[in-house]
């Protein structure tokens, strides 16, 4: 199981606010995803939960994945595999994931939600990642604000007030650090800066 840490600079504060699926249409899913090997098979495994909310001509899983096998030492496998990319003029870029839906939203987490699982109980790392990123050390970090903020197709919108980018992805810094990791990160922020505790922690 591959340990992240956090770069210092989630510990800053700075104004922006994650975007809405409304105004950004899952603009983010126009170039796929990797899928680590082993979520990979997870999928291809749990393919007839998921099938009902993919179309129809997309009902096979040897479809869902395109291209060659690669090496990548942050996932557990090891290995990573592409989803495929498929066109379509009507979203961002004229590209999307072939997991996203029409109505914007990722079949792989739908499919989850309908089985009473963790929304991101298919997600790829690395779609529950963005619009983090690695070091390449394997701190998880955030790029600069101008350049998130001046891409249209951004995760992230301009907000009228500062706050802790360890609030404003708090989700996601929770399910990747564990219990003991995101305590340790509460420890360091200012207690202004604390996100509030979770009801079931």
């Amino acid at each position: 199981m591959v340990e992240f840490t956090l770069h210092s600079r989630l510990l800053q504060s700075e104004p922006m606010r994650r975007c809405r699926l409304s105004e950004c249409r899952a603009a983010c899913c126009l170039y796929g995803v990797w899928l680590d090997l082993a979520e990979w098979e997870e999928i291809r495994f749990h393919a007839p939960l998921i099938i009902p909310h993919m179309p129809m001509d997309l009902n096979d899983p040897h479809g869902w994945v395109e291209g060659e096998i690669e090496d990548d030492p942050f996932v557990p496998s090891g290995r990573v595999i592409h989803s495929r990319v498929l066109p379509d003029a009507s979203h961002y870029g004229g590209t999307a994931c072939v997991f996203l839906r029409d109505d914007h939203k990722c079949a792989l987490q739908v499919a989850a939600e309908q089985a009473g699982l963790h929304p991101w109980r298919f997600k790829p790392f690395y779609c529950i990642l963005h619009p983090l990123d690695l070091t390449e050390e394997g701190q998880i970090t955030l790029d600069e604000r101008d350049a998130l903020l001046e891409e249209a197709g951004s995760c992230l919108r301009p907000a009228e007030s500062a706050q802790p980018l360890a609030k404003v992805f708090e989700e996601e810094l929770r399910y990747f650090l564990g219990r003991q990791g995101w305590q340790s990160l509460q420890a360091n922020l200012c207690p202004t800066d604390k996100p509030s505790p979770s009801a079931d922690w």
